[in-house]
């Protein structure tokens, strides 16, 4: 009986391993933010048309996101840390896959003891279990590292908007970001108040020129 018990439990051991595909799919909504093709860049050095000191002025966060060299260098080493978590959690679910296959092939031909099948099933249990763990702590890990390079692009962002706006003195500058559904996107506005180029570039030619001096 407790042959057979452990042949029919056997049979669900392949849904724990369920989490691999789990963390694959939170993956792609994890890197969703800042995972999107990237945009040919448009940005210029050119003085922006229209917007004198004290005028009210906007830039497109989308687009610094998507053009900003800082924002595809760090989306590029999460992408590449995520593909390695992702492999190693395959090759370690393959190789339990592995371990319950065989443990399966000797149930089915009876070549085990009880106790001997009662102690192998269990290691299994422990395998699946441990896997399991790991792979949600993995989860966590990259939505902490990709929470944490959106909090370093924003605050270079806002670092160099700043320091911008010291020399333009505009009254008001302000970011609109359709991704997010913002809760007060931009409906319309004359482009010669649209500053995204110049931000663009302007955070482009800083960062170019600190990794030259590192």
């Amino acid at each position: 009986l407790k042959i057979i018990r452990l042949h029919l439990i056997m049979k669900k051991l392949p849904l724990i391993l369920s989490i691999c595909a789990l963390l694959v799919a939170v993956a792609a909504c994890v890197l969703s933010l800042t995972g999107r093709e990237k945009k040919t860049a448009t940005a210029t050095t050119g003085e922006t048309e229209g917007a004198p000191a004290g005028a009210i002025v906007y830039f497109d966060f989308d687009r610094v996101l998507d053009e900003y060299d800082l924002a595809n260098d760090e989306r590029n080493k999460l992408q590449t840390k995520m593909q390695n978590v992702e492999q190693e959690l395959k090759r370690k679910q393959n190789r339990i896959e592995r371990d319950q296959k065989a443990f399966q092939d000797k149930m089915n031909k009876g070549i085990l003891t009880t106790s001997i099948a009662n102690e192998q099933y269990q290691k299994l249990q422990q395998q699946a279990a441990a896997f399991q763990e790991e792979a949600a702590r993995k989860q966590q890990e990259m939505a902490e590292e990709q929470q944490v390079m959106m909090n370093l692009l924003t605050d270079a962002v806002k670092t160099f908007v700043d320091s911008y706006n010291e020399e333009k003195g505009y009254d008001m500058i302000f970011a609109y970001q359709m991704q997010l559904n913002m809760p007060y996107p931009l409906v319309t506005a004359t482009s010669a108040l649209d500053i995204t180029d110049e931000i663009i570039a302007g955070l482009n030619a800083e960062y170019a020129k600190n990794k030259e001096t590192k």
